[in-house]
């Protein structure tokens, strides 16, 4: 009998919660966020193909500002990147995380862009 007992966490069982809804294409790729304590990263996620198509992070942007802030100008060069392949429409998939803070910030930034999430 094995000692180790695997727990499923309250995150995991978020985020396969909110995996099992969404599917992304090539026409429309999943925008999926992650966060860690200090930076955001978005990758637009072709899920037919298991591909990244178009990703961004926080060393794209030079900018200071608080993190509400990084996480906007992310998303704005995440958004310019996807203008540039062509793509306007993307599944938007927060994760584990919840639909709060610097999430809902990339999301909104996204919209203002002109990307219909």
């Amino acid at each position: 009998m094995s000692k180790i007992h695997h727990t499923v966490t309250a995150a995991d069982r978020r985020k396969k919660r909110v995996r099992a809804k969404l599917h992304g294409t090539k026409d429309r790729p999943r925008a999926s966020v992650q966060r860690s304590s200090k930076h955001v990263y978005i990758q637009a996620i072709d899920d037919d193909a298991c591909v990244t198509l178009v990703a961004a992070s926080e060393h794209d942007v030079e900018e200071k500002g608080t993190k509400i802030e990084r996480a906007t100008m992310v998303a704005k060069a995440f958004a310019e990147k996807l203008k540039k392949a062509k793509i306007t429409t993307v599944v938007f998939d927060r994760g584990s995380y919840r639909y709060f803070g610097r999430v809902k910030a990339v999301a909104d930034a996204l919209r203002e862009a002109g990307i219909k999430v």
